[in-house]
């Protein structure tokens, strides 16, 4: 089982299917304009919609600002880059 920090949360707000501030993320794992998915303290996250962009992304403090016409948030409690062991940008030029 993994170790989560002390102290974390996971917190996700949604403004008018538009915009979303996320916290508690662990790792971003792909992204286009139609899919996010997400490593969340609470596990992995896909959020689906068009036209979707990360506005803001700090990995220190696991935030992150997304933006577009938000259609759904699918949590499962599947871990991926933990298991991996890659980071996002080892994956991206592999």
């Amino acid at each position: 089982m993994e170790e989560k920090i002390p102290g974390t949360n996971h917190k996700l707000l949604a403004s008018n299917r538009h915009m979303a501030s996320l916290s508690g993320v662990l790792d971003v794992i792909s992204f286009d304009l139609k899919e996010i998915l997400l490593e969340t303290e609470q596990g992995m996250l896909t959020i689906r919609g068009n036209d979707l962009h990360i506005n803001r992304l700090s990995v220190e403090k696991g935030d992150v600002e997304i933006e577009g016409r938000l259609d759904a948030f699918l949590y499962s409690d599947i871990s991926h880059s933990k298991n991996s062991g890659e980071s996002l940008l080892g994956r991206l030029f592999k």
